[in-house]
Order: structure tokens, then C-alpha cells, then sequence
């Protein structure tokens, strides 16, 4: 849980790199064009994704940092305005988790001596330091896992024979997206064979798809 900050924006920059480029790449090359203007494509692809990542992090992080800063600042004005009936509800906390309403009395009186307000934010809010938002981190660690996925894609594009990107890049793209969800999945203490299945599936899909709309409409997507 220590890693779910980064790790969940970490893994969705990367996979979404890889699947995002590669896509386009397949559905731009099945329209038929030439090797550069793929490779155009690509680039342009992992610019505007990798700040597209970086911005949508960004803002939905810090939508979450906003909320807990207000739900904070409003948790200091009632311990400070009415600090018995805040005792009275962390009891009730731990008297629903199982304890006696004395000894959850006596627990809530240990706790908030020790630190009134972080016993608060933890066990009323759900509000720790380990799982507090952290805008700039999410914002650069998928903006920085996006480009690194989507260089993937791209290296194949130019190296491949123009007739072979399409098979190499969805067959290099998909091995690189299991080992991802594999790899994923063993940080967050998942099964890995789970993990590489269900990325594969929705990527596999995603190419597809791609390649189909550049194939019927020869045209860059």
C-alpha cells in the first residue's frame, strides 16, 4: 500500500505508452503510408500523450489533495470548537470495530493525547501520510512512464522492414504489455498470470481495432 501512490500512475502511464503508440502506429501503417510518416505520427503520439498523462494526473490528484485539505481544515475547526463530541465520535469508531464502549473510551483518550488531530485524520477521515495525494509525483511519474512505453513501439517502427511493423510492432508491443502487468501485479502482491492476462486482452483488442479503422479508411487515426 506504501506504493500505491506512484505504482497505480506508474503502471497506467507506462501501459497506456505502450498501447496508445503502438495503436497508432498499427493503424497508420495498415492505411498503407511510408515509413516516415509513421514514425511522425508515433512521435507526435508520445508527446501529446505524455502531456495529456501528466496534465490528467495532475488534475485529478490534485482534485483529491483539495478534498483532503478541506476535509482537514474542517476536522481542526470542530476539534477546536467542540473537542468532546469528537472524542465521543472516535469511540464510536472503535466500539463499531469491535471494542468495549470503555475500553474504545480509553483508547480514544491514549490516542488523542498523544496526537488529537492524526488520530482523527486517520481513523475518521481514512487520511494518512502514506496514502495522501501527491499531484506533482502522479504527474511526473506517468508522463515519465508514458514516454518510456511509447519509445517501444517506435524503436520496432524504425527498425522494422516497412511490410513487418505492423506483425512486429504488435507482436513486440504485447510481450512487452504481459511482462508490465506481470510485473505490476508482483509489486501489488497480485497474480501475475492475472496481471499479464487481462493488460494482453484489452491490448490485443485495442490494436485491432486500430489497425481495422486504418485498413478500411487508409487514413492516419
Amino acid at each position: 500500500m506504501q506504493r500505491v501512490g506512484w505504482l497505480r500512475a506508474a503502471v497506467l502511464g507506462a501501459n497506456d505508452g505502450i498501447v496508445s503508440t503502438a495503436a497508432l502506429v498499427v493503424g497508420v501503417a495498415a492505411a498503407g503510408t511510408a515509413r516516415r510518416p509513421i514514425l511522425v505520427a508515433g512521435l507526435a503520439g508520445l508527446v501529446a500523450g505524455a502531456m495529456s498523462m501528466a496534465a490528467g494526473e495532475y488534475v485529478s490528484v490534485s482534485s483529491q489533495a483539495d478534498t483532503e485539505k478541506a476535509d482537514l481544515a474542517r476536522e481542526r475547526r470542530e476539534l477546536a470548537q467542540v473537542p468532546e463530541l469528537e472524542l465521543q465520535e472516535l469511540q464510536r469508531i472503535y466500539v463499531d470495530r469491535g471494542l468495549t464502549p470503555d475500553l474504545a473510551l480509553q483508547v480514544a483518550q491514549q490516542l488523542t493525547a498523544r496526537d488529537v488531530f492524526a488520530a482523527h485524520a486517520r481513523d475518521e477521515l481514512g487520511i494518512t501520510e502514506t496514502h495522501a495525494a501527491r499531484p506533482i509525483q502522479a504527474a511526473l511519474a506517468s508522463a515519465a512512464t508514458f514516454s518510456v512505453g511509447a519509445t517501444l513501439p517506435l524503436v520496432i517502427a524504425a527498425l522494422a522492414p516497412v511490410r513487418a511493423i505492423i506483425p512486429l510492432v504488435s507482436a513486440g508491443s504485447l510481450a512487452s504489455l504481459a511482462m508490465l502487468g506481470a510485473v505490476a501485479a508482483s509489486a501489488g502482491g497480485a497474480s501475475k498470470i492475472r496481471g499479464a492476462i487481462r493488460v494482453t486482452v484489452w491490448s490485443a483488442l485495442a490494436l485491432a481495432l486500430t489497425a481495422l479503422v486504418g485498413r478500411i479508411f487508409g487514413t492516419t487515426v
